[in-house]
């Protein structure tokens, strides 16, 4: 992206400060990647949260307070004196480090520095830690980029182990593993956000070895550094703080993610598509209070499409503003995504209860309108046996 682009988004935030898409973000915008209004706005690192705030329809989003603790505190635990709680598991899973080896390698991966030097410095790091075969390497909270859109996305796993030429993501949560046994949903959420890791370390060993990444999840790269296609999930046990390391193959979601990312409109597009001017800046005051007009945010936010399905009220921070819009334009989207294909060119509710009562437009799928009239029919023959 060049130098004009990147201006053009910075204008797009205004004076606000970027806000970087994470892996959490990434597994989001996978999910809904026809989405072009959550698209652009995390391109340009606009604050949904506050832009959703400043809309009057602000979203009970992200982690509790309470949970961020409790995670923060439990991988604090796992590193002190050396990550020694988590080598144990790891010894007892999979053989390492090898017990009264040599302790693990744990290089400066530069956190106080930008974005794009630790990057470089994680690509240093991880090159020469993958050269030296014999030696476990781990990397605390390293830096990743990942092209997305034509854009980049800066991203920080947990932890990377390295040895014998290879990397393994390693996900720490807080969620109990009790009886061996976790939350299904906690599991499937944080193997989606692993997958991104596994998708950016990919085209980091690609980068590396100069060759061009597989685009076959299944296909394993013998390249220094690659990532192993299954990470490693740290939890507590049961109630405790010490940890149980289970593994979990994510070659679904790593196929599901790469080909949504793929299908996301390059940010020079949605850009092009723009009318001139438009710009996100809340324009704060000296306090950090927004006084831009709201009807005047909500122009600029209308200027660009937004796929709506009622996922987005638990993944995205506009959910609640584009759920009004869809149900202020009756759009058959507030029904979920399964009613919007079965109902092809029908676009609002009225058109489909039109055609359920066989007064369908001519624009209408014929297809379509049989099938809401012979459900309408069906419904009534329902209801009138239910009254007898």
């Amino acid at each position: 992206m060049n130098v004009l682009y990147l201006e053009r988004l910075a204008e797009l935030r205004g004076a606000a400060p970027q806000r970087s898409l994470d892996a959490r973000a990434l597994a989001a915008l996978a999910a809904n990647p026809g989405c072009r209004r959550r698209a652009l706005l995390d391109a340009a690192g606009v604050d949904k949260a506050a832009v959703a705030s400043r809309l009057g329809r602000p979203a009970p989003f992200g982690q509790s307070p309470f949970a961020i603790s409790r995670g923060n505190l439990f991988e604090a635990r796992l590193k002190e004196d050396g990550f020694a709680a988590l080598l144990g598991p790891l010894r007892a899973r999979f053989g390492l480090p090898p017990e009264g080896g040599p302790a693990p390698v744990v290089p400066d991966l530069l956190r106080r520095a930008t974005p794009a030097v630790r990057v470089e410095r994680t690509r240093e790091v991880l090159a020469r830690a993958a050269a030296e075969e014999q030696a476990w390497t781990l990397l605390d909270h390293p830096m990743l980029r990942l092209t997305v859109a034509g854009g980049p996305a800066y991203l920080e796993p947990d932890l990377l182990v390295v040895h014998g030429g290879r990397c393994t993501v390693v996900e720490i949560k807080s969620f109990p593993v009790l009886d061996g046994t976790a939350d299904p949903a906690k599991v499937g959420a944080a193997a989606r956000q692993a997958a991104v890791y596994v998708l950016a370390l990919q085209e980091t060993a690609a980068e590396l070895a100069g060759v061009p990444a597989s685009a076959d999840p299944y296909t394993v790269q013998e390249l220094p550094g690659s990532p192993e296609s299954s990470v490693l999930l740290a939890c507590p046990k049961d109630f405790s703080n010490r940890p149980t390391v289970s593994v979990v193959d994510v070659r679904r979601e790593l196929a599901t993610t790469r080909r949504q990312l793929a299908r996301l409109t390059r940010v020079e597009e949605l850009l092009a598509a723009l009318p001139p001017g438009t710009t996100f800046d809340l324009a704060v005051d000296d306090s950090g209070a927004p006084t831009r007009p709201t009807e005047e945010l909500a122009a600029a936010v209308e200027t660009v499409e937004a796929a709506y399905s009622p996922d987005c009220i638990s993944a995205c921070e506009l959910g609640f503003h584009c759920r009004e819009q869809a149900r202020c334009a009756g759009a058959v989207e507030q029904l979920g995504r399964g009613v919007r294909g079965e109902l092809g060119a029908i676009g609002t509710v009225d058109e489909a209860l039109a055609a359920a009562a066989g007064a369908a437009g001519e624009d209408v799928e014929a297809d379509a309108a049989r099938r809401l009239e012979y459900a309408a029919a069906l419904r009534a023959e329902a209801l009138t046996g239910a009254a007898e």
